[in-house]
C-alpha cells in the first residue's frame, strides 16, 4: 500500500474514531424520564417554550394534562408552538403570554399579568436563555448575556414566588449548563465581559450564576413548600449559537448536528426535575441525565451566592413593595 494512502487512512481513523465514540457515549448515557405523573389541575410556566428544550418540556406537561403557559418573546412563533402542542396532545389549555427577558419592564408586566389572572402556579421552568452572545447592553443598561440568562430569570422568579408559595408544594426548575464548571464571576462588576474568549466565558459565567442563584434560593425557601433545583440538559442540538456566527461557533454547531442528542431527549431532565415523585421536598440540587450530579466547587460557595443575590437585587432594581412579597425564611 502506498505510504500516502496509509497516512490518509491513519488521519481519517484519528479523526473519525473519537467522533464515533463521542456519539455512542452520548446515546448510551442519555436517560429518559418515565415518571407516571398526572398534572391535571396543575399550572406550569415554561420560558422560551416555542422551540428546543422548552418546547418539548411544555409538550410533556400538556400531555400530562397541565395548564401550560408558553412564556415567549416571539408571539408568532409562540402561537405556532401552541397550536402544535394542542394538536399533538388534545389539551386545549395551552396559552401564550409574552415576556422578553432582556427587558425588566417586560418581565414585570408578564409577572403582573400572571399574578392577576392565575389562581395557582405549580411549576416554573426557567428555560429561556441565550448562548455566547456578543457583549452588548440592554435598554436597562445591563449586559445582554447576564440579563437574559440571569437577571431576567432572577426577577421573574422573585415576582412569582408568592403565587408559587400559595400553590405549594410547587417547584422552580432552572436550566443551566456544565459550562458553569469553568465560570468565574466578578461580583464587583457583573456587567463586565471576560477579557479573553469573551463569548464563551461569558456564557460559562452566567450559567454559574444559575447554579449560585438556585443554591441560595433553595436555602431561602426552606419551610415554604417551594423547591428550587437546577440542571444540565446534556449535549443537545440547539440553536443557542445562532446569534454568534463565528468560525468556532460554526464548528460547534456542525458538531451539534452530527453528534449531539435531540432536543426532545434534552428536555427529559427538565421534566424529571419538575415532576418526579422521587424528588418530593428535594431542593438546592444539581441534576444531569435525570440523576443527581455534583455541583462545581464555586457553585457551593454560599458567601459568593449571597453576594450575587444582593447584587442581583440591585441590578434588577427590586422595589420595597416587591421585596415585601418575599415569603423567605431568614438564612
Amino acid at each position: 500500500m502506498e505510504p500516502w494512502l496509509i497516512a490518509l487512512i491513519t488521519i481519517l481513523c484519528c479523526v473519525t474514531l473519537p467522533m464515533v465514540f463521542l456519539k455512542l457515549y452520548i446515546l448510551l448515557t442519555a436517560r429518559w424520564n418515565y415518571s407516571p405523573v398526572c398534572l391535571v389541575g396543575k399550572t406550569a410556566i415554561v420560558t422560551g417554550s416555542n422551540i428546543g428544550i422548552g418546547y418539548y418540556t411544555a409538550l410533556d406537561f400538556a400531555k400530562r394534562g397541565a395548564k401550560v403557559i408558553l412564556a415567549c418573546r416571539n408571539a408568532a412563533k409562540a402561537e405556532e408552538a401552541k397550536l402544535k402542542i394542542i394538536e399533538a396532545t388534545g389539551n386545549n389549555n395551552v396559552i401564550v403570554k409574552i415576556v422578553d427577558l432582556s427587558s425588566l419592564s417586560s418581565v414585570r408586566t408578564f409577572a403582573k399579568d400572571v399574578n392577576e389572572t392565575e389562581d395557582r402556579l405549580d411549576i416554573l421552568v426557567n428555560n429561556a436563555g441565550a448562548g455566547c452572545t456578543d457583549h452588548c447592553y440592554t435598554a436597562d443598561g445591563l449586559s445582554m448575556s447576564m440579563q437574559i440568562n440571569h437577571f431576567g430569570p432572577f426577577l421573574l422568579t422573585m415576582l412569582l414566588i408568592d403565587l408559587l408559595k400559595k400553590s405549594a408544594p410547587s417547584r422552580i426548575v432552572t436550566v443551566s449548563s456544565s459550562a458553569a464548571s469553568v465560570g468565574r464571576i466578578n461580583v464587583n462588576n457583573l456587567n463586565a465581559p471576560s477579557r479573553i474568549f469573551t463569548n464563551m466565558f461569558d456564557y460559562a459565567n452566567v450559567k454559574l450564576c444559575n447554579l449560585l442563584f438556585t443554591v441560595e434560593l433553595a436555602q431561602k425557601l426552606v419551610g415554604t413548600g417551594v423547591t428550587a433545583n437546577v440542571l444540565h440538559p446534556g449535549m443537545v442540538k440547539s440553536d443557542f449559537l445562532k446569534d454568534t456566527p463565528t468560525f468556532v461557533t460554526k464548528l460547534i454547531s456542525i458538531a451539534m448536528k452530527l453528534f449531539y442528542k435531540s432536543t426532545e431527549a434534552g428536555a427529559q431532565t427538565s421534566v424529571y426535575v419538575a415532576i418526579s415523585k422521587d424528588l418530593k421536598g428535594v431542593s438546592g440540587k444539581y441534576f444531569a441525565e435525570c440523576a443527581y450530579t455534583t455541583l462545581p466547587r464555586l457553585a457551593e460557595d454560599r458567601a459568593l451566592a449571597k453576594v450575587l443575590w444582593n447584587k442581583s437585587e440591585e441590578f434588577v432594581k427590586l422595589t420595597v413593595d416587591e421585596k415585601q412579597n418575599y415569603p423567605f425564611t431568614i438564612k
